[in-house]
């Protein structure tokens, strides 16, 4: 069979072409499905991040995953194979949540990992004899998961072409997660060797790993870290507040080329943290933990969220304040959003208070619930402005600018463009 797996882009039609940036980084998960793919079928990838499909493509069969906010677009790509009649499957982290609701526009849907389910539908689909969904009662054995194949992407088209997955998983339940949910509560490692492998076998400049939590599992990272230690690669990783507990793994993370941890801290109130389950988060501990980064030549991107109950007016400069002092290099801030299949749907939903279910706008910068505290207007409205105080103020650019670190100058690059062309079109 000829397949052709799409990544979807945000919006109708696969975006504006003339407000295109460089994306972030390619879609792992689909090129992880392409390795699973055996001969002799031929698969091919379309990510719209780079260009919006050819409406005229006549594959026998089209896979499509998307996030919840692409997933009007996922079924506006997936109505229009139908009416070609071109079988079309769905996955990823809509899908799964909410599979009736893709099932209005696909043939068949994939819930949760594909390892051992995408191989059934293929035979299923070669027969002509889909079913509806897929599933496992068990989650996927780590070790299944495939090296990506990289050769389907021009991947220098990337900010961080360089991805790649150790683990899956988080062995946290925060509420506004759908980690937790995809992977059934669990957290799993692949083999260390295999992820050596992949890393030798990929081109030139830094690694992404794009693991939820890479430190969930102490041991582990150790010895992943002496692994890729004698690599000569440097990479950027994600990981929880509760690292700090180990110095010594901080250390040999930055020792194995560890130059940028992403850290969700989502809320300088002790009380609005123990709200989103996130009690293992101490504000008290944020600056030593900075520090302690900053130490090891690690910088730091602090993710924090508003909207959250308890949030006023005040929540914002609040935060940057703090994000300033703090010496945080890169602040990613977004609203609270209800994403469907996690906790924090299911509440406020119960409470009614939802106001919209038009997932294109459930990206992190739209208000989509009724918040207490403040209206949605000054909840978006405040999100812009703390983008704007953190970075396009000329302090925040003098210090970041005395980093010279590659990969975190092109990280500082796209933050900056993409701040400002945002806050720019939106007034």
């Amino acid at each position: 069979m000829e397949i052709c797996l799409i990544a979807p882009a945000r919006g109708a039609g696969g975006g504006a072409t003339e407000d295109r940036q460089t994306p972030l980084f390619p879609p792992l998960g689909l090129m992880t499905v392409a390795a699973l793919t055996p001969e002799p079928h031929h698969v091919t990838i379309v990510d719209e991040a780079l260009g919006p499909v050819d409406p005229d493509l006549s594959p026998d069969l089209v896979g499509l995953t998307a996030t919840t906010a692409q997933a009007p677009r996922a079924y506006e790509l997936a109505d229009h194979f139908r009416r070609r009649g071109v079988p079309v499957v769905m996955g990823g982290m809509h899908a799964s949540a909410l599979p009736r609701e893709a099932l209005l526009h696909a043939n068949a849907v994939v819930v949760g990992e594909a390892e051992e389910l995408w191989p059934r539908v293929l035979d299923d689909a070669g027969r002509c004899r889909l079913k509806p969904l897929y599933q496992l009662a068990h989650r996927a054995d780590a070790a299944q998961i495939p090296a990506a194949r990289r050769d389907l992407l021009d991947l220098s088209k990337y900010v961080a072409g360089n991805t790649l997955q150790a683990s899956r998983g988080c062995p946290f339940a925060c509420s506004f997660c759908a980690v937790p949910t995809f992977f059934g509560g669990t957290y799993r490692t692949r083999p260390i060797e295999r992820v050596v492998q992949e890393v030798m076998a990929m081109g030139s400049g830094p690694l992404l790993f794009i693991d939820d939590n890479l430190m969930g599992k102490p041991t582990y990272a150790r010895e992943l870290f002496a692994a890729i230690g004698d690599l000569g690669r440097s990479f950027v990783a994600a990981a929880s507040t509760t690292v700090a507990r180990w110095p010594a793994l901080i250390q040999q993370a930055a020792r194995a080329g560890c130059r940028a941890l992403f850290v969700g801290l989502e809320s300088i109130s002790q009380q609005r943290l123990a709200g989103l389950g996130k009690r293992f988060n101490v504000v008290s501990k944020y600056r030593e933990l900075v520090q302690r980064l900053h130490d090891n030549g690690v910088s730091v991107i602090g993710s924090f969220m508003f909207g959250v109950d308890g949030d006023g007016p005040d929540v914002f400069d609040r935060t940057v304040e703090f994000a300033r002092e703090a010496q945080i290099d890169f602040a990613q801030f977004s609203i609270a959003t209800p994403l469907p299949g996690t906790r924090l749907y299911a509440e406020l939903a119960r409470e009614g208070r939802i106001r919209e279910r038009d997932w294109g706008r459930y990206d992190g910068s739209h208000c989509v619930f009724e918040p207490r505290g403040m209206r949605p207007d000054e909840l978006e409205g405040g999100l812009r402005r703390a983008y704007r105080r953190f970075y396009l103020s000329g302090s925040m650019a003098r210090r970041l600018l005395r980093r010279h670190d590659g990969i975190l100058s092109l990280m500082r690059k796209e933050y900056f463009r993409r701040i400002h062309n945002w806050i720019s079109a939106a007034g």
